[in-house]
């Protein structure tokens, strides 16, 4: 009967493939050896992995599977092919790396010969975009099932009927990480390599079996096209809309641990995406079809629509369990501190499907976790204030309890997303404010650090009151209050906000000590110039003057 079953699925999978089967014989692929499965049934996804790849099905029926060496991406190792399509667009330097087309050959020949050793070949075609006028058919080809798994979570999945006309795809990730990097090859620094070439919109992972690389490697590409090639702006942000009748829109930036998931999942709004957005000429729409949340502390009564979403088809990620009942454990992070969920955002109870808006937003929210407890919990932006905070991207990481780190230390993480950023950050900036500024948006910095003294002496702002500025937000009031000046950051505060206790408002009247907040405010603002200056080059002096004044 097994044997029956198996000869069945054969039959399918090679049918399904039909006209494709020309495409992978050109790319060097041995169909007389590999067993090529595209958009395979999730079922059967999870039979293979559990079969091959150690992973188990948790007591929710979601597919527990472990990464191996890398539990989180590899910027180090991340490379750009230095050719002559896109060499004048993209920012050179640190976060885009130089390799030569050679050595991308080299790599490219070597995922696609690790993959020719493999019984299974998974494939997976589907869609990065929800605006048909500027998404892309991706086509993810790795040996994994956990891998197809993840993009099938995470790309927006394809009708049959799209699937059968999916044509030639637009952009291809060789996900070959189970198989190293040679590290004589010329540029290779480690045995990990993840290299996107945007001549052949193609893309080549080795030496690591992370996920999240695919994940972030589909936003750096969009990073790419979205303005050069569509003229659109793409964003690392979450966005939600109110309920009713094509309802205001929301975009809210912010890196990790800022509040960005967190404050975007409103009750009382739809929720467009958790991360990868793009903002056009139409509305706004995201990028994704998934959405790959954090799991550490992850608990029922914290964040239910997370929680809810681990089930059936949905991926965990380097997650814990209990081998007695199968059950994760989120506190456990023996393996790695960033345990993840992938799951299809039809998951979330108040996802709008399609994830796309057709009107422009009315709010921007840039959030930052200020552990030196200086900067206002809420304060508006100008357009020129708002370009300078997305230049300068902060927020600040908290001292871990056993590295010894006894100060918050900052981080300036551009666009809110240096990692996946590929053009000069003045781009997406002079983008954004043209946009403010042609659509009357309103912008907001909303801190969710700390009040009262900085990390250690003060409190982290409570979530309530947050929650109460957001809600101000959303119900307009807050654009009708009174504001007085902020000094230093010369930022607009609000004198009032409902539901918030009006001495928070602002930071120093909290602090204890005038002269700690005095010497704090200042050290803050030493950082932004400091940290602002590798950008000066290409911004504008109004720009460069709406940050801090010491």
């Amino acid at each position: 009967m097994v044997h029956g079953r198996h000869a069945h699925d054969e039959n399918e999978g090679n049918q399904f493939l039909g006209k494709e089967l020309k495409y992978f014989s050109q790319a060097g692929f041995d169909l007389d050896r590999i067993h090529i499965k595209r958009n395979a049934p999730i079922a059967s996804l999870y039979e293979d992995a559990i079969l091959n790849e150690g992973a188990v099905i948790s007591s929710s029926g979601a597919l527990i599977n472990f990464s191996g060496k890398k539990t989180g991406r590899s910027p180090k190792d991340k490379r750009i092919v230095y050719e002559e399509t896109s060499k004048d667009d993209v920012w050179w330097g640190p976060v885009n790396i130089k390799m030569d087309e050679h050595t991308f050959e080299i790599n490219r020949e070597r995922a696609i010969d690790y993959l020719n050793t493999r019984e299974n070949v998974y494939v997976f075609d589907g869609f990065a975009g929800w605006d048909p006028k500027y998404r892309i058919k991706v086509r993810v080809i790795a040996s994994r099932a956990y891998h197809a798994l993840f993009m099938h979570n995470m790309l927006i999945r394809p009708t049959a009927e799209e699937l059968e006309n999916f044509g030639e795809p637009d952009f291809i990730i060789y996900n070959a990480g189970q198989f190293p990097a040679n590290r004589f090859t010329t540029g290779m620094t480690s045995t990990t390599s993840v290299e996107v070439n945007f001549k052949r919109m193609e893309m080549v992972i080795l030496g690591t079996e992370y996920a999240g690389e695919m994940k972030k490697g589909i936003f750096s590409v969009m990073h790419y096209l979205q303005p050069v090639k569509f003229g659109q702006l793409s964003l690392h942000s979450s966005a939600n809309q109110a309920k009713g009748d094509n309802g205001d829109v929301t975009l809210f930036f912010g890196l990790s641990g800022t509040g960005k998931t967190t404050l975007s999942a409103d009750p009382n709004r739809l929720l467009i995406g958790d991360d990868e957005h793009v903002w056009s000429d139409t509305g706004v729409f995201n990028i994704e079809g998934g959405c790959y949340a954090k799991t550490i502390n992850l608990s029922a009564e914290k964040e239910p629509e997370i929680y809810n979403a681990i089930r059936f088809g949905s991926i965990l990620e380097n997650v814990v369990y209990n081998p007695a009942d199968r059950v994760p454990d989120y506190d456990d992070v023996s393996i790695t501190e960033n345990t993840r969920c992938a799951y299809p955002i039809e998951a979330i109870p108040n996802a709008k499907i399609p994830c796309i808006a057709d009107r422009q937003p009315s709010n921007i929210i840039m959030l930052t976790c200020d552990a030196f407890g200086v900067l206002p919990p809420v304060s508006r932006l100008t357009p020129e204030q708002a370009q300078y905070h997305f230049v300068a991207g902060y927020t600040s990481k908290t001292p871990g309890t056993e590295d010894g780190i006894a100060e918050p230390s900052p981080t300036f993480s551009t666009c809110y997303g240096q990692p996946f950023i590929i053009l000069h950050p003045g781009r997406y900036a002079k983008m954004l404010a043209e946009r403010m500024e042609k659509n009357k948006v309103d912008c907001w910095l909303i801190n969710t650090g700390w009040t009262g003294g900085k990390f250690g002496t003060g409190k982290r702002c409570p979530l309530k009151y947050t929650r109460a500025i957001v809600d101000a937000i959303h119900n307009g009031s807050l654009a009708k209050a009174e504001f007085e000046n902020f000094p230093i950051f010369n930022l607009a505060i609000p004198k009032a906000v409902e539901g918030v206790p009006s001495e928070i408002l602002d930071p120093a009247k909290v602090w204890p000590s005038k002269d700690a907040f005095n010497a704090e405010i200042q050290k803050l603002g030493g950082m932004f110039q400091k940290a602002f200056s590798k950008y000066e080059a290409d911004i504008t002096a109004d720009v460069k003057n709406a940050g801090p004044i010491l």
